[in-house]
């Protein structure tokens, strides 16, 4: 059943190439497209196209439908092409002739740009709590284990004393500028597209304005063109910040996978939380974080990805920019995922305190030893031979303490002013705005 289709039956073979998984994804998309279309018979209404109690009508049905997907008891139905026609049908079926009117000044390319649009910005909001989550998860260990001495690595090198303090502490800062990227993404994704119609505009007199205050959006894609030229590149600055986060979940993933096997020996988890082997009886695998290590890869590839769809076409609406879907759906729920398994895990982690003592890491402690003697007046360079000459006669006898107070440094974290700037960050998405502005368009009657 397709909105477009006029006496000629189109062939099975094409039916089922052309919708695809369309019926699989779409679902994820019923919300929004019910809030579009709300917003839409608004505007239609007060510009002339519906009488008042048409309007009343239709936003009855909608919001029916709109609290039956809440419920989770709304289904794609097998015999539509989309979620948009799924819509339209039920309304035409439940209203007759009212039901038909509510396209009028729509097409059904603008129509799943705000879908896709208002899905994507819900999709951030929860990429922020999640990743909010981790951060205070983050933060809270970093303060714990400030003092908690580990080795620091050059060259895969024991190189200088970190503390498991400064390591957890810095992919919590890090996390702060993926927001950012993922903030600027918000940024292009939080415009509104409708009215842009099939990409040209309309001859009726739409007032995309108040569409725009109606979903909460922070401003218009102005130039109708343009709008339509923007499917692909909200998904390709999502992507981007999505890579963001995922390439700190990806590098941490991989330190915790380092840093629980037996020749580091710096953390561990519960068993419950490891996997075993089939034949080896002491493994305790960090199957958890090896597959976030996975997805978090393969999300850093995303923007590629949407790139070898979009690249080269020319402007205008084509049929491939379906296949977007395909790609940044399950990359969602996977970002998503492994944040929140993350944070689970890292909320039982185990860590050993007094690894530093063992005589392998004795040589963390020259560099220390070679600014004691430049305090005491030695000159740099004099301190600098003087200690590896210790070194290379296997003399140096370490003092395992540190004494690091400047910013940033083991000492000093700066975790209330890097929290300061979380806040900042989260702040700047407004979520709030979005919030009132689609509580006011659903519980209007």
């Amino acid at each position: 059943m397709k909105l477009w289709e006029k006496e000629t039956k189109v062939a099975d073979i094409v039916e089922r190439f052309t919708v695809g998984r369309d019926l699989e994804y779409d679902i994820h998309l019923a919300p929004f497209d019910v809030l579009g279309s709300l917003a839409h018979t608004e505007m239609l209404a007060s510009i002339g196209l519906l009488e008042a109690d048409e309007k009343e009508t239709i936003h009855r049905e909608l919001k029916a439908i709109y609290k039956s997907i809440e419920a989770g008891e709304f289904e794609m139905r097998p015999d539509v092409e989309d979620i948009h026609s799924q819509v339209e049908i039920m309304l035409t079926e439940k209203l007759g002739d009212v039901g038909k009117k509510i396209h009028s000044g729509r097409s059904r390319n603008d129509q799943v740009l705000v879908d896709l649009k208002l899905f994507m910005r819900a999709e951030i909001q929860e990429l922020v709590v999640l990743t909010e989550k981790l951060f205070q998860r983050m933060s809270g260990l970093s303060e714990k284990y400030q003092s908690v001495l580990i080795p620091g690595y050059t060259h895969m090198q024991v190189a200088m004393p970190s503390s498991f303090g400064l390591w957890f502490g810095a992919y919590a800062e890090g996390l702060v500028d993926d927001l950012r990227m993922l903030k600027a993404a918000y940024e292009i994704v939080n415009k509104n597209p409708l009215g842009s119609g099939a990409g040209f505009g309309s001859s009726f007199p739409l007032d995309r304005k108040l569409t725009t205050e109606l979903l909460g959006f922070d401003g218009l894609n102005y130039n109708v063109v343009y709008a339509m030229m923007g499917r692909g590149k909200a998904e390709k600055s999502l992507a981007m910040g999505m890579s963001a986060i995922a390439a700190t979940l990806g590098k941490f993933s991989m330190d915790v996978c380092l840093y629980m096997g037996q020749d580091y020996g710096f953390l561990t988890f519960p068993d419950e939380l490891t996997t075993g082997s089939s034949i080896m009886p002491h493994k305790k695998n960090p199957d958890v974080f090896e597959l976030i290590r996975g997805k978090c890869n393969r999300i850093q590839t995303l923007p590629n990805d949407i790139a070898m769809v979009i690249s080269n076409l020319p402007v205008g609406y084509h049929r491939e920019m379906q296949l977007l879907k395909e790609l940044i759906f399950p990359a969602l729920e996977d970002l998503k995922q492994s944040l929140y398994v993350a944070e689970f895990m890292l909320e039982q982690i185990i860590i050993k305190e007094d690894l530093i003592e063992q005589p392998k890491y004795n040589y963390l402690f020259t560099v220390e030893e070679v600014n004691r003697l430049v305090l005491s007046g030695v000159p740099f360079r004099d301190a600098y031979k003087q200690v590896g000459l210790a070194v290379e006669r296997g003399e140096f006898t370490p003092e395992r303490t540190v004494n690091h107070t400047h910013a940033g440094s083991i000492g000093q974290l700066n975790l209330e002013e890097i929290a300061t700037e979380m806040k900042s960050v989260i702040a700047q998405f407004n979520f709030d705005k979005v919030e009132k502005a689609l509580k006011s368009l659903v519980g209007n009657s």
